[in-house]
């Protein structure tokens, strides 16, 4: 399916976005005119990585077969201070739960999601560094 985006202003900075049918409300920061009724849209080009990565991860563990009793992404980044201010440097960190979870493994399904399946990933390299790091709790 073809992405479909209708992005209409709302008032003040405010933005109601249609995704395909899903809506979500953009907003300004109180200092730029907003009321802070949504996110802003840059961060959540790094909720789109997360969930870009995470689909991917998922999916290739299921085909593997390892089991995790729980699985979250975190991701931050760098902003340069000039403008067009960008993400130069992206950090996500996989955290697993689970006993006995193979390494291997997962470092597998992440490096697969990084090098070869997630779209969002590879779109964000063009413009800067995304370091990865795995984090395993039982």
């Amino acid at each position: 399916m073809e992405p479909k985006i209708e992005c209409t202003w709302v008032d003040k900075m405010a933005f109601d976005v249609d995704i395909n049918g899903h809506h979500i409300t953009l907003d300004g920061s109180p200092e730029l005119g907003g009321e802070n009724r949504g996110p802003t849209p840059k961060p959540l080009l790094l909720a789109s990585l997360a969930g870009c990565t995470g689909i991917d991860v998922v999916s290739i563990l299921n085909k593997m077969r390892v089991d995790v009793e729980g699985f979250s992404i975190s991701v931050s980044a760098h902003q340069t201070e000039y403008h067009p201010k960008i993400y130069d440097k992206i950090y996500v960190t996989y955290k697993f739960k689970g006993q006995d979870l193979p390494m291997e493994k997962l470092e597998k399904a992440v490096k697969l999601s990084e090098e070869k399946y997630c779209g969002v990933s590879a779109m964000l390299k063009k413009a800067g560094l995304i370091e990865y790091e795995i984090k395993v709790e039982s």
